[in-house]
């Protein structure tokens, strides 16, 4: 089974993972991007620069399809969770490209395999603005507020339109609450 744990930037993905790393000691953790040794140099390049929309696009599914090739492929067979995947890598980039080039250009990348499940983090405006105070912000979530929480909502959308099984969560609450509430969900779909 293949998971992609979404979320806009802080809504709490990374430390979810941490959490269900020793709760699922069977599964296959990996990340987009960064999931492979091209992908780190990527989102280094994209993190770090002001980079043209399509330039970004382009780093964007190198990545993904280098993962797929490299960490998906290989382990399909596996139970797979990923630190985000082509649902948020179609909404970063909904702004500037319409939705049949982003499907089309991601499909095309991971060979038409989709997620068996997107476990959705949301938060909401009060919190993303907290905890972006916290953090030194990258050049993704220096966008501001209102295009997180237009990317979150296009996270949506997307599912919808690709028809994929999606599990939203209320990320606002207590880390451990979260986490239950991800695992019985994988158990669940898994079984």
């Amino acid at each position: 089974m293949y998971v992609i744990l979404e979320g806009i930037d802080t809504s709490g993905k990374t430390t979810q993972i941490q959490y269900l790393k020793p709760l699922l000691p069977h599964a296959l953790f990996t990340q987009e991007p960064g999931g492979t040794e091209i992908g780190v140099a990527l989102k280094d390049i994209i993190i770090s620069h002001q980079l043209a929309p399509a330039t970004e696009l382009f780093l964007f599914l190198a990545d993904r399809a280098e993962h797929f090739h490299k960490v998906i492929a290989p382990n399909k067979e596996r139970l797979i969770i990923s630190d985000r995947g082509l649902v948020s890598g179609i909404a970063y980039a909904a702004h500037s490209f319409l939705f049949s080039f982003l499907q089309e250009s991601n499909a095309l990348a991971l060979h038409n395999y989709m997620p068996d499940l997107v476990i959705l983090l949301e938060i909401d405006r009060q919190t993303l603005k907290k905890r972006l105070s916290q953090k030194k912000q990258d050049n993704i979530e220096l966008r501001g507020i209102e295009y997180l929480l237009h990317v979150q909502e296009q996270m949506h959308n997307i599912c919808t339109k690709l028809h994929l099984k999606i599990h939203t969560v209320n990320a606002t609450q207590c880390a451990t609450n979260i986490t239950k509430e991800i695992l019985s969900t994988i158990i669940q779909e898994n079984s």
